[in-house]
Order: structure tokens, then sequence, then C-alpha cells
């Protein structure tokens, strides 16, 4: 019967083994959440809620006025062309009405006096003849 409580005790300490290595183990994953938490909460002290709202407010002040000016470029260059279209549509427009004007003068100038036709003569009837 030694020998079975020798067996029993081995086999105790190699659950054991097994128990702490896997307690080990466990440890080591847990521990490596909460050393993130730790690293993170000392450097989010650093940095107060207010200090950070004040920065991203400038932030976002700059980045909206950025686009503001931006966009009043483009408004600006978008009127220059709209401008610089409608006179040349002025122009092209003036061009052609003084076509037109020059084109009724030349038609008037060369329009001949009215004459009044002569009546025409009615075609004479045909006459047929008739086949026996």
């Amino acid at each position: 019967m030694g020998k079975l409580k020798s067996y029993q005790e081995q086999l105790q300490d190699i659950v054991e083994k097994g128990i702490n290595a896997a307690e080990e183990q466990q440890k080591k994953l847990a521990a490596k959440p909460f050393d993130y938490a730790e690293k993170l909460e000392t450097e989010v002290r650093e940095y107060s809620v207010k200090g950070l709202r004040k920065r991203y407010t400038g932030y976002s002040e700059n980045l909206f006025g950025q686009l503001r000016t931006l966009n009043s470029r483009f408004g600006n260059f978008a009127a220059e062309l709209v401008a610089k279209l409608e006179k040349e549509a002025a122009e092209g427009a003036d061009a052609v009405s003084e076509a037109a004007q020059d084109a009724k003068k030349s038609v008037t100038a060369k329009k001949p006096a009215a004459r009044k036709t002569a009546a025409r003569k009615a075609p004479a009837a045909k006459t047929e003849t008739a086949s026996a």
C-alpha cells in the first residue's frame, strides 16, 4: 500500500504544479489590461478635460475658418467667371443685333418697286375625242 500512497502523492503534486502554472499564466494575462489601464490613467491625468475641450474647440474653429475662406475664394472666382461670361454674352448679342440691322438695311435698299402682275389666262379646256 505504500506504493499506492506514493502514486497518490505524485499525482497530487503533478496536479498542484499544473494548477500553479495555470494560475501564474492567468495572473499574467489578467494583469495586462490593468497595466495598460494604469498607464493610460496616468497619461490622461496629464491633460484636463477643460484643456482637451479648449484644444478641440480651437482646432474646430480653425478648420471651419479655413473652409469659410476657401468658400469665399471660390465665390470670388465664380463671380469673376460669371461677369466675364455675361460680358461676352452681351457683346455677342450686340454683334447679332448690329448684323440684323445691317441685313435689314441691305434688304430694304435692294428691294425693287412693287409691280402689278398680269392676270394669267386660264388654260383652254382640252377636247377629248371619243374612239369608235
